[in-house]
């Protein structure tokens, strides 16, 4: 079961098969002369942590977005038996006057937890099979991960203390050498080496018991800048929604004249892919009723089938034709633009191998030159704020990771709140750093923030691939005077890129280089 953590060496485990993960040698040196973070004491002061302090050189390090003063350090990276991995993190506070709680920071909100208590957050993110991987769910508990109680870690972080920290769960596909470790707070921590060594401490085996891998697709959405079709990968499938009110008249089947140019696109994209079959689903917003929207979707999947079929190039491609009616929304329809991408027909067949790109319009120019200046100015509250773009980096799997940091220069403690408030038709279960957009001028593209996906049931539910600003961490708006924190945002990056434009909430654009 999740508590029991059993003391034995390697050698033991492997053999007789018990409860706990192949641990390191107690003879090897370095290891030796530190204590497993599990081996304390408890502590009878809730607000103490425990007094066995983890010293071992960090692999990478990054800060809470809500609390700077929250040093998080991945301190331990193990592959077990080729499946399973084990992610040791330490936090430290890095202040001087004021405990830190860390449960809530730490916690994962895609699952009902009942208590805030668990380090189940901690993660690691699959770029290349486009992937959102957590601990284990076990069937005695929410979380293969520490446990603040059981574990005796204590609710509070006093400061220039640490703690320790583990987390239990599938190991990336393919055999990775690094990985991007993940934590609700802070942004990814990119190229940590992975060790095939066993793990330092003592850790659950989740082979010893019935468990549930947690693992989300992530999804990057783009769409074009006329706004008549968006795409979304999810590293298998390519989702092209096509705008219903560019395809068709109000109420209407019949493709309007403007169709075919946008369904030549996805033809080109169905001809580079290896699909054999391709679904086209017709959608509606939640305006009118069932008995209307249902054969309406209906019929305008069937004319975009039958406008379709024609324009590939090669045999071969079977199609299959439904209507949803308003049953299966991308976005909430509390807002008009969240209805207007709900009007769509959906095309989904398996991405291209290489996907077609339009050519660059000849009469586009861009009108924001490289000078190397990445900043901005905003006001908020009466308040003077400052951003920056710290990177833009290209990561493996199509994926671009891209950082920036916010700061009040005011003389008062301020809210921005334009960082959530530009897209709120994007419908997440959380208010989110998600009024962020890369263009593409080239090639007349856009692309927004990612979308960690969760499946509940017959619709998943979307969380932003981004900074978090509310939930548990209600507050990362609210900035103190002279106060600067660090957002990230995870999205496509086409291959052919060398820059691309930049807005960032109320900020000017920027050109960013792709690192």
């Amino acid at each position: 079961m999740l508590n029991r953590i059993l003391a034995l060496a390697a050698a033991a485990t492997l053999v007789a098969g018990c409860g706990a993960l192949p641990q390191q040698q107690q003879a090897q040196p370095r290891q030796s002369a530190e204590p497993p973070a599990t081996s304390a004491p408890p502590s009878t002061d809730p607000a103490t942590p425990s007094p066995a302090q983890d010293t071992r050189e960090a692999l990478a390090e990054t800060r809470s977005t809500l609390t700077p003063d929250l040093k998080i350090e991945v301190v331990g990276l193990n592959r077990v038996k080729g499946k399973h991995l084990v992610v040791q993190i330490r936090l430290t506070n890095t202040g001087a006057d004021k405990d830190l709680p860390w449960t809530g920071e730490m916690g994962d909100e895609t699952r009902k937890l009942g208590e805030i208590r668990w380090a189940s957050g901690i993660g690691v993110l699959d770029e290349q099979a486009r992937t959102w991987i957590l601990p284990y769910k076990p069937a005695g508990g929410p979380c293969l991960c520490s446990d603040e109680k059981r574990d005796d870690l204590g609710y509070f972080i006093k400061p220039g203390a640490s703690i320790s920290l583990y987390a239990v769960m599938p190991a990336p596909s393919g055999n990775q050498q690094t990985a991007t470790v993940v934590t609700p707070p802070a942004p990814p921590m990119l190229d940590v080496p992975v060790s095939d060594d066993p793990p330092r401490g003592e850790f659950p085996d989740p082979g010893a018991e019935p468990v549930t891998p947690l693992v989300h697709r992530v999804v990057l959405p783009s769409e074009s800048i006329d706004r008549t079709e968006e795409t979304a990968d999810d590293g298998k499938d390519l989702q092209v929604n096509l705008s219903s009110d560019v395809l068709f008249a109000v109420d209407k089947a019949v493709l309007t004249p403007r169709a075919k140019a946008v369904l030549s696109r996805t033809a080109e994209l169905i001809d580079a892919s290896p699909a054999t079959g391709v679904k086209v689903e017709g959608h509606a917003d939640s305006s009118g009723n069932d008995a209307i929207n249902d054969p309406l979707s209906a019929r305008r999947a069937q004319a975009v089938k039958a406008a379709l079929a024609p324009l590939l190039t090669r045999d071969g491609v079977a199609f299959q034709t439904k209507g949803y009616g308003s049953r299966r929304p991308l976005y909430g329809n509390d807002t008009e633009e969240g209805k207007r991408r709900n009007r769509r027909v959906t095309v989904t067949f398996t991405k291209p191998q290489a996907a077609a790109q339009p050519s660059p319009a000849e009469d586009v120019v861009s009108t924001v030159g490289p000078d190397g200046d990445l900043t901005g100015s905003a006001k908020a509250g009466g308040q003077p704020f400052a951003m920056e773009v710290t990177g833009l980096r290209r990561l493996p799997g199509g994926l671009g990771l891209l950082t920036y940091t916010i700061a009040n220069e005011g003389t008062a403690e301020a809210w921005y709140n334009d960082l959530h408030n530009g897209q709120d038709w994007q419908s997440y279960k959380y208010q989110s750093a998600s009024a962020v957009v890369l263009t593409d001028q080239g090639a007349r593209r856009r692309y927004l923030p990612g979308r960690i996906e969760v499946q509940t049931g017959d619709d998943p539910g979307s969380y932003c691939a981004c900074s978090g600003v509310s939930g548990v961490r209600l507050g990362a708006e609210k900035f103190a005077p002279g106060q600067k924190r660090e957002f990230w945002g995870l999205f496509a990056l086409p291959e052919q890129a060398r820059a691309l434009q930049v807005e960032i909430a109320g900020f000017r654009e920027l050109e960013v280089p792709v690192r």
